[in-house]
């Protein structure tokens, strides 16, 4: 670094230094200047990327909590039919991904330890009534649609988390650091998946957890099945988030930072949860009105298909959040608004779509491909000449049992990408893992079509998941490289908007990729579904190519 940047750095801290608003804030942060991170900023550094990443995983656990709950709702007789448990899995995907629209402006308006304490905090809110919920077969439908929507704030704390660990580490360092952050974090799906199952089978909290339920159906867990009648505490799969929250909640206050020169006049602890609840406010708003638009009777009109219901709510909620900012935050947010007049912004926005938008997606969608195309066995009614998917296959794989497995390894892998993309570039590893996506993801569709038309498809079935985690392991090495490449691009100011807004783009992956994926199915063609994916996977390759690869490529390789 010259002696003229640190001197610039150096007084921009300097110009911040008289905002102290707790013992929490930093206000002199240069993490480029080798001195200042060997001396004192890479522990820093070090100890809020690792309350983070805890913090980040129970959020995305429970995020998507609801597609283990929803079958275990089924096997024990809720009065609900799939149609209606099909809506929670819906709301908390699309809450998820709008908040995290006003999530991506936290860190600035409200400084990294106060945003990554309260908006855990909050989540301990719907984990809580979910838990008291669920011991009640009688509980009315709005009650978990509620706590569905509430649980959307931990897809929302991936913008936030992610925006705040950028700012603490040095640029050729933060494609490991949020590698680690997203990589580890995102194992929340896996955990989820592996643990929900386990803690409905004990009595966790004793008398304080409530009295168990039996099984009115089979069930099952990684190591196998679970059989009809054995009592199950399905509130479990909520309150044990919200003990890990207690705990995670207390690390977040007193070991986590504000970096004043990232997010100045924040204004004061209780300023700042204020503006982070108002924001909350507005976008559940707007989600509520879109939702009721979208989702089918009784529960909304559906009058909007899912192409014009989530285009409207993104716009819907950054006009909201434009309009309706006043005082300082206003300036805060016009100041982050810039990221949409670069074009980067939107190339990168494209490309994490095919990344963590498929990662997510293909969590979600994952168990139901495999329930769906694998539980029955596909045969020609000889009456009608017409084949049929209802004749229940009795060698059929469990998803509980094989659906963790590729979020697994995507999770994992993450921290890699961003490593290499370290050492190599960032788009040039976009671009490798973006081909074999196209391929995979092609290839799944072939395997699909072959497994829909017969009467023994589990013969396809392994097959089918070796390219299901080929394409996990893919967008997790992609997860990594394009978090880098947007560190690279942007400066300290405008990389964490950028990251946020490009996650909440991505995390729209997990409403778009099972609805597509299930009306292919329903149609009689699933691979449809994939072989439009592998086309969107090679107009994005060409994307990254155009952008950052080329011959005369502006920016060459980030």
């Amino acid at each position: 670094m010259s002696g003229k940047t640190t001197k610039a750095t150096t007084n921009a801290s300097a110009a911040v230094s008289s905002k102290v608003y707790s013992r929490a804030d930093i206000a002199d942060w240069q993490p480029e200047d080798a001195g200042f991170w060997a001396s004192k900023g890479k522990s820093i550094a070090t100890r809020n990327l690792w309350i983070s990443i805890p913090n980040l995983l129970v959020a995305f656990a429970v995020w998507l909590m609801w597609g283990m709950i929803t079958v275990q709702m089924l096997n024990l007789g809720f009065p609900f039919e799939q149609s209606q448990l099909f809506t929670l899995t819906a709301i908390a995907g699309l809450m998820g991904a709008t908040f995290r629209i006003p999530a991506s402006f936290f860190i600035r308006l409200a400084g990294g330890r106060n945003t990554i304490f309260f908006t855990s905090a909050l989540l301990i809110i719907p984990a809580v009534i979910t838990g008291i919920a669920l011991q009640d077969t009688s509980t009315p439908l709005w009650v978990f649609q509620l706590c569905a929507f509430l649980s959307g704030i931990g897809g929302g704390n991936f913008a936030c988390s992610m925006s705040n660990i950028s700012g603490f580490y040095p640029k050729a360092q933060q494609g490991t650091a949020l590698g680690l952050n997203a990589g580890l974090g995102n194992f929340g799906v896996t955990t989820m998946q592996v643990l929900i199952p386990l803690v409905m089978t004990v009595a966790l909290f004793g008398a304080l957890g409530g009295d168990p339920m039996t099984l009115s159906k089979d069930s099952g867990w990684i190591l196998g099945k679970i059989a009809a009648g054995t009592d199950t505490y399905i509130q479990n799969a909520a309150f044990i988030w919200a003990v890990a929250l207690v705990v995670l909640v207390v690390f977040a206050w007193f070991g986590m930072n504000n970096l004043l020169p990232l997010s100045p006049n924040y204004g004061g602890t209780l300023a700042a949860f204020a503006k982070i609840l108002y924001l909350w406010i507005l976008t559940s708003i707007v989600g509520v009105i879109g939702l009721y638009l979208y989702l089918p009777a009784p529960t909304g009109l559906g009058v909007l298909n899912m192409w014009v219901a989530l285009p409207l709510i993104i716009v819907a909620t950054l006009f909201l959040m434009k309009l309706a900012a006043f005082g300082e935050m206003k300036g805060n947010i016009n100041n982050q608004f810039k990221i949409f007049s670069n074009k980067h912004t939107w190339s990168m926005t494209a490309l994490y779509i095919v990344t963590f938008g498929s990662f997510i997606g293909f969590s979600m969608a994952l168990p139901l491909s495999i329930t769906v195309i694998f539980g029955f066995q596909h045969v020609v009614d000889p009456a009608t000449g017409l084949m049929t998917h209802t004749l229940k296959n009795p060698n059929a794989p469990s998803a509980l049992t094989y659906a963790w497995m590729g979020p697994f390894v995507g999770a994992l892998i993450r921290p890699v990408g961003g490593w290499i993309s370290d050492k190599i570039g960032g788009s040039i590893v976009t671009q490798i893992i973006s081909v074999v996506m196209v391929v995979a993801s092609a290839a799944v569709g072939y395997v699909m079509l072959l497994a829909y038309q017969s009467a023994t498809p589990e013969e396809y079935f392994f097959i089918f998941m070796v390219l299901f985690v080929i394409l996990f392991a893919a967008s997790g090495i992609g997860n990594g490289s394009t978090f880098r490449t947007i560190s690279v691009i942007f400066d300290r100011q405008q990389a964490g908007p950028v990251l946020g807004w490009t996650s909440a783009a991505g995390a729209y992956g997990s409403f778009i990729a099972p609805v597509v994926i299930g009306q292919q199915i329903k149609a009689g063609t699933p691979e449809v579904a994939m072989y439009g994916f592998a086309i969107f996977y090679a107009v994005c390759l060409l994307i990254n190519w155009w952008f950052y690869l080329r011959r005369g490529a502006e920016i060459k390789n980030p």
